[in-house]
């Protein structure tokens, strides 16, 4: 098995000289089960690439792809994924809806006429629509559970469990500050609540989910610096995310959601600090940068 990034930036494509190295895609990682059984989480830019890598490679796919929320850059690569336009692909798409609209008007709204020039319906392969709040579903031969994280105005965070190792992934997700939390309104009144009732900190909530997991992938969009002046946006700084590895004893982190206007040199700067401060810690795991084409063995 294998996780293998095909977008890691935030926000927007990044293209670019300077965007080289980790990547100017918004994020895909797709965990590869067996050639023909993958699940993909979210369907960012980088799920372009990925479709025509699974095109290239030929034969049939079944695929769930999970959906952490349908801010344009975890949605904008779908109407680009070839295999949808294949006859005999079979696709799951899970992730959150509201009452308001539901998963698949979501995904149709970007593909509408005025918009794009394929409507969702039009699509060959056989996709299903699974709506998923807090709660956990088979998948192929594992399970997929998710869990609400802090976010405008809603979004899943997923762990992927297989024989018994563990991928869990969290692209965008803000400390959750109660004090903070009362005077903001753009995060759902359900979730806010359940993070409300957790006793003792509320990110215990995200330090248990992701408990033990071999893999972690986890948004660290800004420096604490910049986090200051962007709180309630709904992303990490790099220090919080290595409190949620260290406090989760998971045994590797993937930074994630590199900022938009963020230089290869400047995440590199980013990793360092946060090596420096993993020895300074005594934490106990590895830590790296995801970069577009990274591979991991899982």
């Amino acid at each position: 098995m294998k996780v293998i990034f095909w977008g890691t930036r935030g926000s927007v494509p990044s293209p670019g000289k300077e965007t080289v190295r980790y990547g100017g895609n918004t994020p895909c990682v797709e965990v590869r089960l067996t050639d023909t059984r993958l699940v993909i989480f979210d369907a960012g830019t980088g799920l372009r690439g990925l479709g025509d890598a699974l095109v290239k490679r030929g034969g049939s796919i079944k695929a769930f792809i999970a959906v952490s929320h349908p801010h344009w850059d975890h949605i904008q690569g779908f109407p680009f994924f070839k295999p949808a336009f294949i006859s005999g692909n079979e696709i799951t798409i899970v992730g959150a809806q509201t009452k308001q609209i539901t998963l698949r008007q979501m995904l149709a709204s970007q593909m509408d006429k005025v918009f794009f020039p394929v409507q969702l319906n039009e699509l060959k392969a056989h996709i299903r629509f699974h709506s998923m709040r807090e709660e956990t579903i088979r998948v192929f031969n594992g399970t997929l559970t998710s869990m609400f994280v802090n976010h405008p105005s809603f979004s899943l965070g997923f762990r992927l469990t297989v024989a018994g190792r563990s991928v869990v992934y969290i692209s965008d997700n803000e400390p959750f500050d109660r004090e903070v939390a009362k005077s903001l309104k753009n995060v759902d009144k359900h979730v806010v609540d359940r993070y409300m009732k957790q006793k003792g900190d509320p990110n215990q909530r995200v330090f248990d989910f992701a408990r033990g997991a071999d893999i972690l992938i986890h948004d660290a969009t800004y420096t604490p610096e910049e986090y200051v002046n962007h709180v309630g946006w709904g992303h990490s700084d790099y220090l919080f995310t290595l409190k949620v590895a260290a406090e989760a004893g998971v045994k590797r982190l993937v930074l994630f959601h590199h900022e938009q206007t963020r230089s290869d040199d400047k995440v590199e700067d980013i990793l360092r600090t946060c090596l420096n401060e993993i020895k300074k810690r005594s934490y106990r795991f590895e830590c790296i940068a995801a970069s577009e084409g990274l591979e991991l063995d899982w």
